[in-house]
């Protein structure tokens, strides 16, 4: 996979020599009072300069990569002070500088490190191998090995390969991943399914249309490939005041060495201003910012991802398995005169027990979760895709659609009433009739429900700032509207691909930053090109946990609020430490540049002003409701 933009190049700033460079400093200055102390002065110098040494020079070696990578930061001023101190023999300065440098950049890098994670499952559910038809036999072959025309089974379970049309049978297939749709889908004889469903029904053979290089499946994974290298990058908070800084620091240093005629004024005002409170303040921030999301069950994989989330205006959520809870569940029973909800659901659980159609899976553990106790069904005939019939209980028993069922009795099921008519059941809802004894005897209602508090989450969100609030799924126009109906959504994009969700988008980004929410493998390339992609990782896809910068590892969509609320405070505080910092260095500096610190001093007191902006920075691990 292609380099991304969380990832960094193999510089001093970011390979393992970190405590080692923090080591050299701190063992120095240590030994060096050690040797003042037992009176070996003329060491003490040489003992500083060789401990600062080694982390001037790692500083150089990445000021020069960074300048060859078009970066020009506050490392610069770091650089200069140290390198001042040393050739004006103030090597007490020039180490406690080093000291905090070399600490400042390892807590940065240990930021880093603790908001990466191993996601390294991109689409772990691509099949690798399939079974192909050839002359009267089975050949288990490589997905790449597969030509157009081929003809390939597809067994219960498997993961369609390639683009194909189904032959000779019925499909039953889950969509979820890719189209959104909660309930599977039957594909008849001549009809086209795409790669990457799962096959949920018995299996069935499939004509290939595609090779597995230009099938829908591969076509995702280069749509979050490309927006991933398309999305601009976000500047560190750090940056967006260094080149200010870094002027003022020069003009300052510069002009009191023009005024005075005395290079240590300089040196003292370099050392006041090495930008610890910018090198040291964010990081501790932003590493608090994501402990503590971590401990919500909220995986943000860097800094950059929180500094975004923190400005979010536009979210864009996909439905199933986001919006909705991602499985369909009985939302209700209706009973003919001489049956009860418990007499229905336990009899077409009991005949559903010998069919692996995910319906009837769904209807035995609703029996299950009822305490039902199921009997077993005898004479069992099942048709595919449609419906199944047996005795349960010595009666003659018909499970299936409605029209199934209905042809099948003698007296078919009269016109809905108004209770169950299409536009009073749940959106999207399937309804399995039943049938005992050659009568009427129910229906079933199953149906993919929004979650608990989603009008609450909403408002939460938009109390956060966030300005428009747009649905973008790949299920049917009347679903989509039935289920955002009263919720105060702004847009309703409906039945849309993998790359016209990656255009809405985009099209959001009038709005300023944009946040997706999706869970699935048709949500990768929306989630790679959004300025934060959030997958609902507890049920999600690998695609979709990959290409996101945010995942849920629990299926709770409030937490979303949550990492937003944690996202703004950890800014606010990061900024409340950089401004006190830098004004504190400020006067430092002034102080310095009038002769009233030496660069000892100076330095010393950059790390009283770093200590107060890192007590400050912590802050953030404090859940602020329980203070």
């Amino acid at each position: 996979m292609a380099q991304t933009q969380t990832e960094k190049p193999p510089t001093p700033s970011n390979i393992p020599i970190k405590p080692l460079l923090v080591g050299f400093p701190a063992v120095g200055l240590m030994l060096g009072f050690g040797l003042q102390f037992a009176g070996f002065e003329s060491w003490v110098g040489w003992v500083w300069a060789f401990s600062a040494t080694p982390v001037l020079l790692a500083l150089l070696v990445e000021i020069a990569n960074s300048l060859r990578r078009g970066d020009f930061g506050l490392d610069i001023v770091a650089a200069l002070s140290m390198a001042g101190a040393l050739a004006l023999g103030q090597e007490l300065a020039a180490v406690v500088v080093a000291l905090m440098y070399a600490g400042g950049k390892y807590l940065e890098a240990f930021a880093e490190g603790h908001a990466q994670r191993e996601m390294t499952a991109l689409l772990s559910r691509v099949p690798r191998t399939t079974m192909r038809h050839r002359n009267g036999a089975l050949d288990e072959i490589g997905i790449d090995e597969v030509m157009i025309g081929d003809r390939l089974l597809i067994r219960q379970g498997d993961v369609v390969p390639v683009d194909g049309v189904v032959a000779d049978s019925l499909a039953v297939l889950d969509q979820s991943a890719l189209t959104g749709e909660a309930l599977p889908c039957q594909h008849g004889n001549g009809e086209s399914v795409m790669s990457g469903s799962t096959n949920v029904g018995e299996a069935f053979n499939l004509v290939a249309a595609q090779t597995a290089a230009r099938s829908t499946y591969a076509g995702i994974v280069r749509l979050v490939e490309t927006a991933r290298q398309s999305r601009a990058p976000a500047t560190r908070l750090a940056d967006r005041f260094g080149l200010v800084f870094l002027a003022l620091t020069a003009l300052v240093a510069g002009g009191a060495w023009f005024w005075t005629g005395d290079p240590i004024r300089a040196v003292a005002v370099l050392v006041i201003a090495t930008p610890c409170p910018l090198i040291l303040a964010v990081p501790v921030a932003i590493v608090s910012g994501l402990s503590r999301a971590a401990r919500h069950g909220i995986l943000v994989k860097g800094g950059r991802a929180l500094e975004l989330m923190a400005g979010i205006r536009a979210l864009v959520l996909d439905k199933t398995g986001t919006l909705t809870s991602g499985q369909a569940k009985v939302v209700a029973v209706h009973v003919e005169k001489g049956f009860g909800e418990n007499d229905v659901v336990g009899i077409a659980a009991s005949l559903d027990q010998a069919s692996k159609h995910i319906v009837a899976q769904t209807l035995v553990s609703e029996a299950h979760n009822r305490g039902l106790v199921l009997s077993i069904p005898s004479d069992v005939v099942e048709t595919a895709g449609e419906g199944i019939s047996g005795n349960v209980r010595g009666k003659r028993t018909l499970v299936g659609g409605m029209q199934f069922v209905s042809s099948r009795l003698p007296r078919p099921y009269r016109r809905a009433s108004d209770s169950r008519s299409p536009g009073h059941q749940p959106a999207g809802a399937v309804v399995v009739a039943l049938g005992v004894d050659d009568k009427p005897a129910g229906q079933i209602v199953l149906a993919d429900q929004l979650r608990d508090g989603i009008a609450q989450f909403l408002d939460r969100v938009r109390s956060f700032g966030v300005d428009r609030i747009v649905l973008a799924t790949g299920d049917r126009r009347d679903v989509a509207e039935r289920v955002t109906a009263g919720l105060g959504f702004d847009a309703v994009r409906s039945e849309l691909t993998p790359d016209q969700k990656v255009l809405v988008v985009l099209s959001e980004r009038k709005a300023g930053s944009v946040m997706m929410i999706g869970d699935g493998v048709n949500d990768a390339p929306a989630l790679a090109a959004a300025d934060v992609g959030v997958a609902m990782g507890a049920k999600g896809a690998a695609a979709s946990a990959e290409a996101a910068d945010v995942v849920l590892l629990v299926d709770r969509l409030d937490r979303i609020a949550t990492a937003i609320e944690i996202a703004r405070r950890t800014r606010t505080i990061a900024l409340e430490s950089v401004f006190v910092g830098i004004g504190l260095s400020m006067i430092g500096m002034t102080s310095a540049a009038m002769g009233y610190l030496t660069p000892v001093q100076g330095a010393f007191l950059q790390e009283v002003i770093d200590v107060a902006v890192i007590l400050n920075a912590l802050r953030v691990l404090r859940d602020p409701k329980a203070a």
